[in-house]
């Protein structure tokens, strides 16, 4: 229970401190949109009731990290990214972070009328030292901060890359990993269990790899450069794991019983 306690401290810090919410009535709606989606799935599909905590954070994410005046996305968004997990699967594994694919797929769809969390939070220390001690402490207990640190460590050498190439200001390239966005998307998104590779110095290369096409896309001026990265990078890193694991799995397989 301790990421959901997490992701619901950043929730309450984020909106009574900065307001970073359109509505907390949207943000429920997300939140209900996902449960509701969970268990009619789980229950239609695999005839059991399932552990909410994963639908709860997924519809908590998509309530904070979708910007639009209208209810509708946020009920979509959840929607979306629940079915994810039921419709994309390989090997009895779903490929996409349920929701970051739920708010690629509102960027793509209906960019006039949906943007993501940005710099609604501003970029104060102090709310961000909170929310990185507990991130990391709890991070840490599940045994996944080497991705975060990976990829934060990334993010920073490829800031300086962009520097270098664009002529902008170090810090300002620097800047946006200190907003509210980017706690979700580090300590919740790449290190999500069900979809990251399973070795440790895979889940590195892959959080590597995704600060690296998340550096090509802001060099491409892709105002939604990290979601995009992480939805392209991710679900193929996971994809060609299971593909080899399937393949050394198959001589095994064919071989003959023995009797004695």
């Amino acid at each position: 229970m301790t990421a959901p306690l997490f992701i619901t401290l950043i929730l309450l810090t984020g909106h009574f401190s900065f307001g970073i919410l359109e509505s907390l009535w949207q943000t429920l709606l997300a939140i209900g949109t996902a449960v509701a989606a969970e268990v009619s799935l789980s229950r239609l599909f695999r005839k059991r009731w399932p552990h909410l905590a994963s639908a709860y954070i997924t519809g908590i994410s998509v309530g904070i990290l979708v910007r639009t005046p209208y209810y509708w996305p946020f009920a979509l968004g959840s929607l979306l990214s629940i079915t994810s997990k039921y419709a994309l699967r390989f090997r009895n594994r779903h490929l996409w972070n349920p929701s970051n694919f739920g708010i690629c797929a509102l960027l793509f769809l209906a960019p006039e009328a949906v943007a993501h969390l940005s710099i609604q939070w501003g970029n104060h220390l102090w709310p961000m030292l909170v929310i990185w001690i507990l991130g990391s402490i709890i991070i840490g207990r599940l045994k996944r901060f080497h991705i975060c640190a990976t990829y934060v460590i990334s993010f920073i050498a490829l800031a300086w890359v962009r520097t270098w190439i664009t002529g902008d200001a170090f810090l300002a390239e620097l800047a946006p990993l200190t907003g509210p966005m980017y706690q979700l998307f580090v300590f919740f998104m790449i290190t999500d269990p069900k979809t990251t590779v399973s070795s440790r110095a895979g889940q590195m290369l892959v959080a590597f790899l995704v600060a690296l096409v998340e550096a090509v896309l802001r060099l491409a001026h892709v105002v939604h450069a990290p979601f995009y990265a992480l939805f392209m990078v991710g679900p193929i890193a996971l994809f060609i794991e299971l593909l080899m694991q399937q393949y050394r799995l198959a001589p095994v397989a064919a071989q003959p019983a023995t009797t004695t």
